[in-house]
């Protein structure tokens, strides 16, 4: 190999690295260029979209709490708490009026069921951000809800022993018949499922006692 062609093969001995170290230098260049575009495109994206999944999620959660009640719920415990006012009170007018042991014992038992049912259902309003209803409500008393009149209570407060056995099982059974009706209504309409499950308490028990105040009837 003369001079010349040593020398040429050696320049290009040496040349040949410095372009591929170049090539490769522009090509991690390149790479880091679209690295940091994809991740400033990639970023901002993810913060979107970790942003909007978020977002999506407080909103779903927000919804699905909001849900949680309709507006039979609500309706159903505004209605049912005067309602079970007025049972406890007839229930209270037992003691020192009732004769018939199993009137006395079936009063003591609705006014301990419904008065806790009573705080309940206020308890679910006030969280709900609704008003509680401890008065007359719109409808109430007009028929189809059992609600007896005030002539209806004073008569029977003014009721001694038998007389007031019968007239407390009739009252009560109407009474329970309204209950009855508007826990179904909320077993069909309602959402919440703590009132729902009121609801199919009431239908049950209150279902129950209305068989055994029947007899009570026919036997008195």
């Amino acid at each position: 190999m003369t001079a010349f062609t040593r020398a040429f093969h050696g320049k290009d001995l040496h040349r040949k690295p410095v372009r591929r170290v170049a090539a490769v230098g522009v090509v991690a260049a390149g790479a880091l260029m679209l690295s940091a575009c994809g991740s400033d495109g990639d970023g901002a994206s993810g913060m979107d979209h970790g942003g909007s999944k978020s977002s999506a999620t407080a909103t779903a959660t927000a919804a699905a709490k909001a849900g949680d009640v309709d507006e039979a719920d609500v309706t159903f415990a505004q209605m049912m708490i005067p309602h079970h006012e007025q049972a406890v009170a007839m229930a209270e007018l037992a003691d020192g009026r009732a004769s018939d042991a199993e009137i006395k014992d079936l009063a003591a038992k609705i006014e301990k069921a419904q008065d806790p049912e009573i705080k309940t259902m206020t308890g679910w309003l006030k969280s709900w951000g609704k008003p509680t209803a401890t008065g007359d409500m719109p409808g109430m008393g007009m028929g189809g809800d059992g609600m007896m009149s005030d002539k209806d209570m004073k008569e029977l407060k003014a009721m001694q022993g038998k007389e007031f056995d019968k007239m407390f099982a009739q009252m009560m059974i109407d009474h329970h018949n309204g209950a009855i009706a508007m826990a179904k209504t909320e077993q069909k309409s309602g959402q919440n499922a703590d009132a729902k499950k009121m609801a199919d308490a009431i239908v049950t028990g209150q279902s129950a006692e209305v068989k055994q105040l029947k007899t009570i009837l026919d036997r008195l």
